[in-house]
């Protein structure tokens, strides 16, 4: 299982950028993947998780609430993280994550299994940056 993260870089206060995320060792069509983010001497927070088969039930963080979107595309095996109305807060690196063994259900529970650390697939991160 590989996840390999695209789309971070730089943006100004307002501004809008998709990250990309493609799952590679396994079929995402009946899962549950999210993206994560990590601030410099901060725990790595839950910003959103979709179940990806007919279900589609999102969880987002309240901090992304109505800011954020994922939506997934599962013939071409991917997740999408479209943000907007970002701020200097979003400037984090981001990653997507999943368990295809123990998929779970989309909630703060999901985000606390994944984030333990002790299952579960992350892609490298992607660096999303925004300034004034």
């Amino acid at each position: 299982v590989q996840l390999v993260e695209s789309g971070g870089g730089s943006v100004q206060i307002g501004g809008s950028l998709i990250l990309s995320c493609v799952a590679s060792g396994f079929a995402i069509d009946d899962s549950v993947i999210g993206w994560f983010r990590l601030a410099p001497g901060k725990e790595r927070e839950g910003v959103v998780c979709i179940n990806t088969n007919d279900d589609g039930h999102v969880y987002y963080a309240n901090s992304v609430k109505g800011r954020f979107t994922i939506y997934s595309d599962s013939a071409n095996n991917m997740v999408y993280l479209r943000m907007n109305n970002l701020e200097s807060e979003d400037t984090v690196v981001y990653f997507c994550s999943t368990d295809p063994l123990y998929p779970g259900y989309p909630g703060p529970m999901w985000f606390e299994s994944l984030a333990a650390g002790f299952a579960g697939y992350w892609g490298q991160g992607a660096q999303v940056s925004v300034s004034s």
